[in-house]
């Protein structure tokens, strides 16, 4: 098939992100000519600290979910022992839990008035590891985001890395030489690549970081929008942390293209067979850590849930659940739309501007969502002002003033550009499976491009569209940060129901809310692993 020219019309998919960055460096570069008042502040008390603590999390929590990614993955991957079969696919079920809702559970299970201090105390044990701490915050991301690093290492183990450690044996080395200079290195690129995904994670990340009070970028912009009033200071911050988005984006790109190695596939070697104490430390090890980060934060959820259920359940929560769920629909449909229409542009368009078209639709899911917040909020306000000012000038100076900031419009545009990257994905793969033949077929019977979308595509397409719409129905009702920022007044949802509680200290009231937060998440992650296995099983 003939290859199409990139239709003017599919730059429209993408302002969403755009738009947002180009109003955030602007004021970036107003603040270089001209600094405001606030700066004096943000340098000596805001910026210094936010980004030290930005850099210790980032260092941290890169770090333990490596060291927990990297080891499950090879224990799952390359050893048989006790429960391999059932931990291989629970443990990615931390995926389902937001970080923000692990991050209350172990405040309010460790903190100084919670019940496990108290015990001690009554035992006479003093002196406990302060739970809201750099080291908390840490670990409770680490143990959030480590799938992401485990999931890619556990493939990457399971092919050529196995076959490299087989070889390796019969060279003579020890399993643990085998393991450290044949398969870790072979591994090596899809461990970074889950790394960098735990950078983008925790450098976006709001919920988890507000609830232990640990000043980062996304709290700082916040705080200085909402708290210190300072819409300019808010935007200026936004620069600098999106500056840094950027940079290790462009980095983990080179670092892709530079990637020469083969990809995980063959039949699969046998694994090695634990015995004794070892195959007893394995199972424990990955009891212990499916506990910590999944079991028994669900199962305090529910308890919490069920003692606080009588006094806290109203007819408000219905209100909160009905706002979430709507939201979540409309912003899974507007984006699995969008994704459809912007794949049918680029299904045959080729060149740099179809590249450029692709990535700035993913770069969205890379940009924090305070960050989208402030800049999409700088270009509603200026769209808002232009309108009124041209209103006035054609109805009297009387005339009313438009005010579209706070509308639900306004939060499902936000919406798209941070997750258009989760339905575009599934889509785009969609796309990928449907031959150009049929293409041809359909427009030498006549047919239009609507035709060809809506009668041929679409169809085929069911299966990409289902999982993004799932995809991002999901992470728009987990989302707090620009449900926060830019949702109408009196629009509460569950993640700000979850936000206003633990921000009060109210964790067991909180829990009702988590919890639906949780089944909700469950759902992709399952998807993924049936999908995984579907796909190993092919």
């Amino acid at each position: 098939m003939s290859r199409r020219r990139l239709p003017w019309s599919a730059w429209w998919f993408v302002l969403p992100v755009v738009l947002p960055l180009a109003a955030i460096f602007a004021s970036a570069l107003r603040a270089l000519a001209t600094p405001p008042e606030i700066w004096p502040h943000l340098l000596d008390y805001v910026l210094p600290q936010a980004a030290l603590n930005t850099f210790w999390l980032v260092a941290g929590v890169a770090l333990l979910a490596a060291l927990l990614g990297i080891t499950l993955g090879a224990l799952v991957a390359l050893t048989e022992f006790p429960g391999r079969r059932w931990f291989e696919w629970s443990l990615l079920l931390p995926l389902a839990a937001p970080g923000y809702v692990l991050a209350f559970v172990y405040i309010g299970l460790l903190d100084f008035a919670g019940p496990v201090q108290a015990m001690l105390r009554a035992t006479g044990i003093h002196g406990f590891p302060e739970i809201r701490s750099r080291g908390g915050v840490i670990l409770v991301l680490g143990l959030t985001l480590y799938p992401y690093v485990y999931l890619l290492a556990r493939e990457a183990f399971r092919g050529q890395g196995a076959r490299a450690m087989e070889a390796a044996r019969s060279l003579g080395m020890s399993w643990r030489e085998a393991f450290l200079h044949a398969a870790l290195p072979l591994a090596r690129p899809w461990i970074a690549g889950g790394v960098g995904l735990v950078v983008m994670e925790t450098l976006a990340d709001f919920g988890t970081v507000a609830a232990f009070n640990y000043d980062t970028f996304t709290t700082a912009i916040y705080k200085t929008w909402f708290a210190l009033f300072s819409f300019d200071g808010a935007m200026q911050l936004a620069a600098v942390l999106v500056t840094v988005v950027l940079v290790l984006a462009v980095l983990e790109q080179r670092r892709r293209l530079r990637r020469r190695f083969v990809a995980a596939t063959g039949a699969q070697v046998k694994r090695t067979r634990l015995g004794g104490g070892k195959a007893l430390a394995a199972t424990l090890l990955c009891g212990l850590v499916l506990a910590a980060a999944f079991i028994l934060p669900l199962l305090q959820l529910i308890a919490w849930s069920v003692q606080s259920f009588a006094a806290e359940f109203s007819a408000n929560y219905l209100g909160y659940l009905g706002r979430s769920l709507l939201l979540a629909a409309s912003g899974a449909l507007l984006i699995v739309a969008v994704a459809v229409l912007l794949g049918y542009a680029l299904r045959n368009a080729r060149g740099w501007q179809a590249q450029l078209l692709s990535r700035l639709a993913s770069l969205g899911y890379a940009l924090p969502g305070p960050v989208i917040a402030v800049g999409l909020f700088a270009v509603v306000a200026m769209a808002s002002n232009g309108l009124t000012a041209g209103w006035r000038m054609l109805a009297g100076e009387e005339a009313s003033a438009f005010h579209l900031q706070g509308t639900l419009a306004v939060l499902l545009i936000a919406y798209l550009a941070r997750f258009l990257a989760v339905g575009f994905n599934p889509v785009e793969s969609a796309f990928g499976r449907i031959g150009r033949n049929l293409d041809e077929a359909a427009r030498s019977l006549g047919a239009t491009s609507a035709e060809l979308l809506a009668r041929v595509h679409l169809p085929l397409l069911r299966g990409g569209v289902l999982t993004g719409a799932i995809l991002a129905f999901v992470d728009v009702l987990k989302d707090m940060p620009i449900t926060l920022m830019l949702r109408p007044y009196g629009w509460e949802t569950l993640a700000t129901r979850v936000f206003e509680l633990t921000s009060e200290g109210e964790y067991a009231r909180a829990a009702l809310p988590a919890v639906a937060i949780v089944l909700a998440g469950m759902l992709p992650v399952l998807m993924l692993i049936r999908s995984l296995n579907a796909a190993r099983n092919r």
